[in-house]
C-alpha cells in the first residue's frame, strides 16, 4: 500500500494543493477499494473526525478529475471509487451481495477496445462489467 509520502508526491505530481482531506481521502480508498462515499466518510473521519461531507465530496472530485481515482457506478449501485487507475481493468459484481472485484482485460489485443462498429470515434478505454454470483453467494445459493 502507498505511504503518506507517496500520497504527498502524488498530488503535487497531479499539480493539487497537498490538503489533509485529499491525502485521508487517499489513504482511504487505498485502503477500501471499490468504496461507496459514505465508507470513504466513514473512514477519513477515522483520521479527521470533523472533516465534513462537502470536504471529502470536493476531493473525490478533485482526485477523480486529477487521475488518481477512478470513479465506477456499476448499474443499480452506487458510485464507488477506486486507486487503481489508467490500466483498463474491468469488473465482476455479485448479484446477490453486491461485492465488487477487479478483473484484468484480456492478454494481448484487448478485444473489448475493438467495437463493431466504432462510429469513426477513436476508442481508448471500454467499462466492461461482469455480473454473476460470488463464490460466497454462489456456495449459500446451491445449498
Amino acid at each position: 500500500m502507498a505511504s503518506s509520502l507517496d500520497f504527498h508526491a502524488m498530488l503535487r505530481a497531479a499539480a493539487l494543493r497537498v490538503t489533509r482531506p485529499r491525502l485521508a481521502v487517499l489513504s482511504a480508498v487505498h485502503a477500501h477499494p471499490h468504496a461507496d462515499t459514505e465508507s470513504v466518510i466513514g473512514a477519513v473521519r477515522g483520521d479527521l473526525p470533523k472533516v465534513s461531507h462537502q470536504a471529502v465530496y470536493d476531493s473525490l472530485r478533485a482526485l477523480t478529475a486529477a487521475g488518481l481515482l477512478r470513479r465506477i457506478q456499476p448499474s443499480g449501485s452506487v458510485a464507488r471509487y477506486e486507486s487503481r487507475t489508467g490500466d483498463n481493468h474491468h469488473h465482476v459484481v455479485c448479484r446477490s451481495c453486491g461485492a465488487i472485484a477487479d478483473v484484468d482485460c484480456a492478454e494481448g489485443e484487448a478485444p473489448c477496445l475493438t467495437a463493431s462498429d466504432d462510429r469513426g470515434y477513436l476508442i481508448d478505454e471500454a467499462e466492461v462489467v461482469y455480473w454473476g454470483l460470488c463464490p460466497a453467494c454462489s456456495t449459500a445459493h446451491s445449498s
